[in-house]
């Protein structure tokens, strides 16, 4: 039997002990008290129970390091070329060459019809002065400005040539601009030049524009931006130049050709002034 294979075998005992009624040396009996000892043994080991059921997953473990970088594998093979692309813009156009050699004289034409040309040749030539004065006029506008639409035409007078520039400018700026295309801000020095700058005010339709009168160098002594005093003539508008607030050193012309001081903050149009010989 199995149980005779074990070392120990499984056993309870109860051991009861029972006191038989004991007499006292004062004489007293004393009641009999039954006294029960267990005394527990573990048993033999039992055979193994059936497997369980599968437990639900645990929680994720924590991500491991990362791994050595793997070696780097061949260089692929040249692929077969792609098709063209578009066509690119235009580049910038080429410098121009030089002119080539003069080819052989060609014969000589038929005569001409006989007529009184006199009067057509001078008419063309008439036209012929009238073109290149007015190709020499837009060839200054084009340089004097680089916004022609800004330019309400040109006034000439026997020495000058004017630009009224319709670009509301500071004083300084717009003395700059004209500096920068060979010229200066109007400087009036006669009353025909100032009538010309006045007339030329109103067929613009203007109020005032800036000129070339200043007395940034010392207060109350005017004088013309190209440095050069006013001795000869002025129009100043009655009252003026008073240097109201205390900040009034430059000049502006009125439609009507009188001066008025002003401050040299404020934008407006102005006129520029060119030595015909320079044009």
């Amino acid at each position: 039997m199995r149980g005779q294979k074990l070392l120990l075998p499984v056993v309870l005992m109860s051991v009861m002990l029972s006191f038989s009624t004991i007499q006292t040396s004062h004489g007293h009996n004393l009641a009999d008290e039954p006294c029960t000892v267990q005394i527990l043994v573990p048993g033999l080991k039992g055979e193994p129970g059936d497997k369980g059921q599968k437990g639900a997953p645990g929680r994720p473990g924590r991500v491991g390091p990362p791994g050595q970088m793997g070696q780097t594998g061949f260089k692929g093979e040249k692929g077969i070329m792609g098709r063209y692309g578009k066509v690119g813009p235009s580049g910038m156009k080429g410098v121009k060459g030089e002119m080539g050699d003069p080819g052989p004289q060609g014969p000589d034409g038929e005569p001409g019809v006989p007529c009184e040309c006199t009067p057509i040749r001078n008419m063309i030539g008439e036209m012929d002065i009238m073109v290149a004065q007015l190709s020499s006029e837009l060839k200054f506008i084009k340089n004097a400005l680089p916004s022609p639409a800004a330019v309400a035409g040109i006034k000439e007078t026997e020495s000058k040539v004017y630009l009224l520039v319709k670009e509301e400018k500071r004083y300084f700026d717009a003395e700059l601009h004209c500096q920068t295309r060979g010229g200066h801000l109007a400087m009036p020095k006669d009353e025909g030049a100032n009538a010309a700058i006045a007339g030329y005010i109103t067929a613009a339709g203007l109020s005032r524009v800036y000129i070339g009168i200043h007395d940034l160098d010392q207060e109350g002594v005017f004088i013309y931006v190209d440095q050069s005093p006013m001795t000869t003539f002025s129009r100043w508008r009655k009252g003026e130049p008073n240097d109201a607030y205390d900040d009034e050193d430059c000049a502006e012309m009125l439609s009507s050709g009188e001066w008025t001081d002003v401050a040299c903050h404020p934008t407006m149009y102005f006129v520029c002034e060119f030595d015909k010989d320079s044009v």
